[in-house]
C-alpha cells in the first residue's frame, strides 16, 4: 500500500485520506443525471443571491455616502457583505453542486480534475445567467438609485494602469482559490480532523480579505459572473471597456492556484515523475 510522508520525516504506514478519482474530461454519461441538472440550478439560484444582495449593498452605500460621508456601511461592510455571502451560499450548496458560485473557481477545479468539462461549462452558463438575473432583479426594485449609483459595476478605478489593475485581479483570485482548495482538500481535512474548521468559512473570509484589498483598484472582481452580470445590466461602455481585465485576470490567478496545490503543494509533478521513472525499469 502506498505511503505518505509527513513535514518533518514522519511516515506513516497507510494514507489516512482517500483523494476522489479524477474526473473525466468529457462524461456523456454525465448529461443524463438529473444530479447534474440539480447542481446546475443550485449555481444559479446561489450567484443571483450572491449578486442580488451584494450589488443592493453597493447601491446602498453609495446612496448614503452621497448626503453624509460617514453615512453607510463603508467598504468594510462592503467587504463582509461579498465574504458574508460566499459563507452562507457556499455552505447551503456544497453538498449539491460544490459551491463554486464563481466561474475562476469553476476553472481551477477543472484544471485540478475535479470537474468534468461538460459540468464546468454548464455550471459557468449557470453562474452568467445567474449574475445577470440578480442584478436585473436590483434594477427593477431601485432603477433609480441603480442607475445614478453605477449598477454595481466593476471598473478600473481612475489612477490605476491596466497592469495594476490585472495583477489586483490575478493574485486576488489566487487567494480565494488557493482557499477553495487547501478548505477542501481530503489530506488536509483527514490529518486536521480534530480541528473542527468549516469549509465555507476561510472561503468567505478569503473573498472578504482580497475586497479590503482591491475595492479601491477595481471594484473587486475576482469572480468573471460578478463583473460581467453587472456589466450587461449596467451597459455602460466604461464597464465593457475594462471587461476582459476580469476574465483574463481571474482565470490565470485560478490556474497558477490550481498548478501550485495540485503539482508543489500536493507533489503531483514529482508523484508523476516517479510513476513515469518506475515504468521505465
Amino acid at each position: 500500500m502506498a505511503k505518505d510522508i509527513e513535514v518533518g520525516g514522519t511516515e506513516y504506514g497507510a494514507k489516512d485520506y482517500q483523494d476522489p478519482p479524477p474526473a473525466p474530461l468529457i462524461d456523456p454519461e454525465e448529461l443524463g443525471k438529473w444530479s447534474l441538472y440539480r447542481a446546475v440550478i443550485a449555481e444559479f439560484i446561489a450567484t443571483l443571491l450572491f449578486l442580488y444582495i451584494t450589488v443592493l449593498t453597493v447601491i446602498g452605500y453609495k446612496s448614503q455616502s452621497a448626503t453624509d460621508e460617514c453615512g453607510g456601511v463603508g467598504i468594510l461592510g462592503i467587504a463582509w457583505a461579498f465574504g458574508g455571502m460566499i459563507f452562507v451560499l457556499v455552505y447551503c450548496t456544497a453538498g449539491i453542486s460544490g459551491g463554486h458560485i464563481n466561474p475562476a473557481v469553476t476553472f481551477g477545479l477543472f484544471l485540478a480534475r475535479k470537474v468534468s468539462l461538460v459540468r464546468a461549462v454548464l455550471y459557468i452558463i449557470a453562474q452568467c445567467l445567474g449574475a445577470i438575473s440578480g442584478v436585473g432583479l436590483v434594477k427593477a426594485f431601485q432603477k433609480a438609485y441603480y442607475v445614478r449609483y453605477g449598477g454595481g459595476a466593476n471598473e478600473l478605478a481612475d489612477g490605476y494602469s491596466t497592469g495594476t489593475g490585472l495583477a489586483a485581479e490575478i493574485i486576488g483570485t489566487f487567494v480565494l482559490v488557493y482557499t477553495v482548495f487547501s478548505a477542501t482538500d481530503p489530506k488536509r481535512n483527514a490529518r486536521d480532523s480534530h480541528v473542527p474548521v468549516l469549509a465555507p468559512l476561510p472561503i468567505g473570509f478569503a473573498v472578504f480579505m482580497v475586497h479590503l484589498a482591491t475595492i479601491p483598484i477595481t471594484g473587486t472582481g475576482i469572480n468573471p459572473a460578478r463583473s460581467f452580470g453587472a456589466a450587461v445590466i449596467y451597459g455602460k461602455d466604461k464597464a465593457w471597456d475594462d471587461q476582459w481585465i476580469f476574465w483574463v485576470g481571474p482565470f490565470i490567478g485560478a490556474a497558477i492556484a490550481a498548478i501550485y496545490h495540485q503539482y508543489i503543494l500536493r507533489a503531483g509533478a514529482a508523484k508523476a515523475l516517479g510513476s513515469f521513472r518506475s515504468s521505465s525499469y
